[in-house]
C-alpha cells in the first residue's frame, strides 16, 4: 500500500518536460495529482489536448502548464528534471516565487561549474578544483530560499520506467522529512524506494559514473563480451570513489543503488546515451560528428572532462578515465585505448575500500 502525506492534499510539481521529467511526472500521477512545467507554451497545449510527450503516454492526473508561479502557488513538493547546463537559470527564475515551506528532490545528473568569463569546461587549458564544482543542490540553496533540498537518483533509465518496467531509485537528504514525502509521493508496485542521508556522495555518484558509460560502449561497439565488461565496471567503480572520496565525499553511498546500481544500468544498456556515444567511437565516427548528429549531448562527454582535470589538480589515479579523455579529445583510436588499459599495470585488487 502507498503511503500517505501531506503531499495529498496538494499536486506535486515536475519542472522539465524531458524525457526523464515526464517519467517521473508519470510515476508520481499514479499517486496523485501532478503540475507538469514545460517552458514552450506549445509543449504545454500539446501536452494537455494529445496527452502525448517524449514519446510516452501522459497520466490523467498530469496538467501541464508554463506559469512557474502557479507551480509555486499550489505545490509545495517540486521535483526539477532539466539539464545541468539551464539548471541555475531556471532556479533563479522560480526563485521568486518560492516559499521556505517548499521542498525540492532534483533528478539532474550533472554539475554547475564556476569557470571563467569565455572559458568552456571542454578547454584543454582550464584547470578545475573540487570547490569550482557545483551540485545540483547546491545551485538551489544559492538561488532559492529553499533549504528542505533533496535528489533522485539511481539506476534508473527513462526508456525502462516509461515501459513499466520494475525498477529502484534513491531519494537522498539531510533531511528526514524530504525523504518522507518523496517517498509517499513516488512510491508505487513499480519502483521501490530506498533513503539515504549522504546528499553530497549521492549527486557525484550519479555523475561520474557518466565516464564509465562512454567506455562501455566503446567495449560494447569493439563487440567484446561480458569478461572485458565486468572489468571495465569493477575498475571504473573504484576510480569513481578515489576521485570522490579525494573531493570531500564518503564512499559508503558508492557502494548502493546510486553508486555501483546506476554504474551497472547505465554501462550495461544501449538506452543510456552515454552508452551510445561510446560505441559510435568504437565504430569510427568523430565526436564532432557523434555531438553534430545528436538531439541531445551526453553528460558523459562533459563528465570525462570535468572527472580528467579533477583527477589532474587532486593527483588522483583514474588511468580509465585518463585515457577515455585521451580518445574524445586527443583522437587516440579506440582500440589503442584497449591495448593500453590492458597493458597498465594496477595493483591490489580493492585498492578504494
Amino acid at each position: 500500500m502507498v503511503s500517505k502525506s501531506a503531499s495529498d492534499k496538494y499536486p506535486v510539481a515536475v519542472i522539465g518536460a524531458g524525457s526523464f521529467g515526464t517519467a517521473v511526472a508519470n510515476l508520481l500521477a499514479e499517486n496523485g495529482p501532478v503540475l507538469f512545467y514545460s517552458r514552450r507554451p506549445e509543449a504545454v497545449e500539446s501536452i494537455n489536448r494529445d496527452r502525448v510527450n517524449s514519446g510516452q503516454q501522459i497520466h490523467a492526473n498530469i496538467t501541464a502548464t508554463n506559469d512557474l508561479s502557479e507551480i509555486a502557488e499550489r505545490c509545495y513538493l517540486m521535483f526539477p528534471s532539466v539539464s545541468s547546463d539551464v539548471f541555475r537559470q531556471v532556479m533563479r527564475d522560480l526563485a521568486p516565487f518560492l516559499r521556505p515551506y517548499h521542498m525540492m528532490i532534483h533528478c539532474t545528473k550533472g554539475f554547475d561549474i564556476k569557470l571563467e568569463a569565455g572559458k568552456s569546461i571542454l578547454d584543454k587549458d582550464v584547470i578545475l578544483y573540487p570547490n569550482d564544482i557545483y551540485t545540483m543542490s547546491k545551485v538551489i540553496l544559492d538561488e532559492t530560499c529553499v533549504k528542505r533540498v533533496g535528489c533522485m537518483s539511481g539506476p534508473n533509465l527513462a526508456r525502462e520506467i516509461a515501459s513499466f518496467h520494475p525498477a529502484a531509485t534513491v531519494i537522498a537528504s539531510k533531511f528526514d522529512e524530504v525523504i518522507k514525502e518523496g517517498d509517499a509521493a513516488i512510491r508505487s508496485k513499480r519502483l521501490q524506494v530506498f533513503s539515504n542521508h549522504d546528499i553530497y556522495a549521492v549527486e557525484l555518484a550519479g555523475v561520474l559514473k557518466n565516464s564509465m558509460a562512454l567506455a562501455a560502449g566503446a567495449l560494447g561497439g569493439m563487440g567484446y563480451g561480458q569478461n572485458a565488461m565486468a572489468f571495465l565496471i569493477t575498475r571504473g567503480m573504484g576510480e569513481i570513489i578515489r576521485l570522490a572520496t579525494a573531493m570531500g565525499a564518503d564512499k559508503q553511498a558508492f557502494l548502493g543503488l546510486a553508486g555501483i546500481g546506476d554504474l551497472v544500468a547505465t554501462c550495461t544498456s544501449p538506452m543510456s546515451r552515454n552508452y551510445t556515444v561510446g560505441a559510435r567511437l568504437a565504430k569510427g565516427e568523430t565526436l564532432a560528428d557523434i555531438i553534430a548528429s545528436s538531439t541531445e549531448v551526453a553528460e558523459g562527454i562533459k563528465t570525462v572532462s570535468i572527472s580528467k582535470k579533477l583527477a589532474d589538480s587532486t593527483g588522483t589515479k583514474t588511468p580509465i578515465i585518463q585515457i577515455i579523455y585521451r580518445v574524445l579529445f586527443e583522437d587516440l583510436p579506440v582500440q589503442q585505448a584497449m591495448n593500453y588499459m590492458m597493458e597498465y599495470r594496477s595493483g591490489y585488487d580493492s585498492d578504494y575500500l
